[in-house]
């Protein structure tokens, strides 16, 4: 089922404009959004978490329009939302947290409720810490509470923004493993700037540059846009779009290689990076 379908969507603010006719579908699995600061991703998020709606296009979640309030209620029941700032109320602790999020959620049985508060907490590996206050807690462990409160209801399609941004490698890590257990069976669309996200997690992804997407499919299809694209030089090379010196000091350059050129095999990476240069 494609749980996510958006048409032509475009959203400005004042003068600016976020969104420029992007179009995006999501199925089951982890979808993800990739693209530099400031390029559209989380007014398209927003959108499709039902925060914001489109001055333009079409939007349907889960077979529904969430422009009708009531199709946009029954769409909140089934949809999971972590935004970049999560809100926390800092003088909560983990549990209390979780349980008021469970209550805007219209979880009203207090001991279904705090079931089902316990299984997200240990979901999310937050057992040791559920007693703690927010404010006490590492950076880490903030996000996997704002994850903890998104799975709450076991929900059908999660929307995650920037899920892994300012955790170290270990945590980024563990991030990962619960992003890609939380995808089994579900819709998960997350944004991200870092390419090693989209290479662990994502089955499909959209590059969105400037508020228009610029690329839609898989990891590896992005990839193979690179082939024959990338090569070394002990010096960056004048015909690269973009070059950086390694650390075994070579310089690894993108663009259209001279005769003669060392190729190496492109990453997702340096795809990415030579989309957004040609872009």
């Amino acid at each position: 089922m494609i749980a996510v379908n958006v048409h032509g969507a475009t959203r400005s603010f004042g003068r600016t404009t976020a969104l420029d006719g992007v179009d995006l579908e999501a199925g089951p699995g982890v979808t993800g959004l990739l693209g530099p600061n400031g390029a559209g991703k989380t007014t398209l998020l927003r959108i499709i978490a039902t925060v914001l709606a489109p001055d333009r296009g079409t939007v349907t979640l889960l077979d529904r329009d969430p422009a009708r309030p009531e199709d946009r209620t029954r769409i909140r029941r089934r949809l999971g939302y972590l935004p970049q700032d999560a809100g926390f109320h800092r003088g909560f602790t983990v549990f209390e947290f979780i349980d008021y999020v469970a209550i805007l959620k219209e979880m009203t049985d207090r001991r279904t409720r705090h079931d089902e508060v316990r299984r997200v907490i240990a979901l999310t590996g937050l057992d040791s810490v559920s007693a703690k206050r927010i404010r006490a807690l590492s950076g880490g462990m903030r996000r996997r509470a704002g994850l903890a409160q998104a799975l709450l209801g076991d929900p059908d399609l999660l929307v995650l923004d920037e899920p892994t941004v300012g955790l170290d490698p270990e945590q980024r890590l563990r991030f990962r493993e619960m992003i890609s257990q939380a995808g089994e069976g579900r819709t998960v669309v997350l944004s991200t700037h870092q390419t090693e996200d989209v290479a662990a997690l994502c089955t499909r992804i959209s590059v969105i540059h400037q508020g228009r997407a610029r690329f839609t499919g898989t990891p590896a299809e992005l990839t193979a846009q690179a082939a024959g694209r990338v090569w070394t030089d002990p010096a960056r090379s004048p015909a690269a779009l973009a070059a950086w010196r390694t650390g075994e000091g070579a310089y690894r350059n993108i663009g259209d290689p001279p005769p003669g050129a060392d190729l190496v095999q492109p990453t997702l990476e340096d795809a990415y990076l030579l989309l957004m240069a040609q872009s």
